[in-house]
């Protein structure tokens, strides 16, 4: 069983910064690429972010491009996204996710999820 926990979530006010982490159990880390998600408030789950097996390869929503930075740490079996210049729009429960296929967009492509971690930006 694959376990993903999200933490580093809170309160910060409008260009600020949060550092997120996604913890995952068990030896096969590395086997995954990783991807993190958000959910506002009365809508759909949507990308926010993936990143490759090795760490080599990113990808970003348009929406959070030069602002956000996905990274991992495979000794560390963890995943981060780092969060600079907050806007009150990227208040959201975030989510990681892993899969076995490339990276991708696709929610449904996402075998495993973590519980979520609650982001909220004041203006």
């Amino acid at each position: 069983q694959v376990q993903l926990v999200e933490s580093g979530g809170g309160l910060v006010q409008a260009g600020g910064s949060l550092r997120l982490s996604c913890a995952v159990s068990g030896r096969t880390f590395s086997r995954y690429a990783m991807g993190w998600f958000r959910q506002a408030p009365g809508k759909e789950r949507e990308f926010v972010a993936a990143i490759s097996r090795s760490g080599g390869n990113t990808y970003y929503a348009d929406s959070v491009k030069g602002r956000l930075t996905i990274s991992r740490d495979n000794a560390k079996n963890t995943v981060y996204l780092q969060m600079n210049s907050l806007k009150p729009e990227d208040t959201a429960v975030y989510y990681c996710a892993a899969t076995y296929l490339v990276p991708t967009k696709k929610l449904g492509e996402y075998d495993y999820w973590g519980q979520g971690t609650q982001v909220t930006v004041s203006s």
